[in-house]
């Protein structure tokens, strides 16, 4: 698969929220505003453009079975996979923390926006489901992982943005008390989830 079509795939097909439903608390929590939404997809977009290859690079020289043979051929039996959990976790918390200094000291009022979210993007599980995937499917090389991470972000950021955005014109319609709030964004969800399905008569 070329790398033009694994970026489709990834931000159409393979759809973080919209194909396997990661990442939904952020999603469903901070879309209250286009403006916010966007900071939060950007910043998870960035974050999973970085982590993914380089969870891909330690999984291919640390974790996998026979890894380490490059250090020494007779580390070849050994198999550090049991520790995947804790170093992708470990990389991608690293990673959140440097943004979120970032993003504190240039622009603090998205920060401020943002609130507790931005450094819980650490345990969004789509930045972990990110990286699980990566591994399950063994890209052939970091530039594959590098676009499967861009592709999942801007997945990611276009269903927020999508959801906001529909959420601030959901402020001028009469909607039933039980459906106001969570719930109408939850129905939403679920049609826009099936309207993606259409992308998988896209041949690639």
């Amino acid at each position: 698969m070329s790398l033009f079509n694994l970026f489709l795939k990834s931000v159409f097909l393979d759809n973080m929220i919209f194909a396997y439903f990661l990442g939904m608390c952020s999603y469903l929590a901070v879309s209250k505003t286009v403006k916010t939404s966007a900071g939060l997809g950007l910043a998870v977009t960035f974050v999973l453009v970085v982590t993914v290859p380089v969870n891909y690079l330690v999984n291919k020289y640390l974790l996998a079975p026979g890894a380490l043979a490059w250090i020494n051929p007779s580390w070849a039996s050994l198999d550090l996979s049991f520790l995947t959990y804790i170093i992708f976790i470990a990389i991608i918390a690293a990673i959140v923390q440097i943004l979120e200094m970032i993003i504190e000291t240039f622009t603090p009022a998205l920060h401020s926006a943002l609130g507790i979210f931005l450094p819980l993007i650490a345990v969004n599980c789509a930045i972990l489901g990110c990286s699980l995937f990566m591994q399950e499917r063994g890209f052939s090389n970091v530039g594959e992982a590098a676009v499967f991470g861009l592709g999942s972000g801007i997945g990611w950021l276009l269903a927020i943005v999508a959801i906001a955005a529909i959420r601030e014109k959901l402020r001028y319609s009469k909607i039933p008390k039980g459906l106001d709030g969570v719930g109408i964004s939850f129905i939403i969800t679920g049609l826009m989830g099936i309207a993606f399905m259409a992308f998988m008569g896209i041949k690639l």
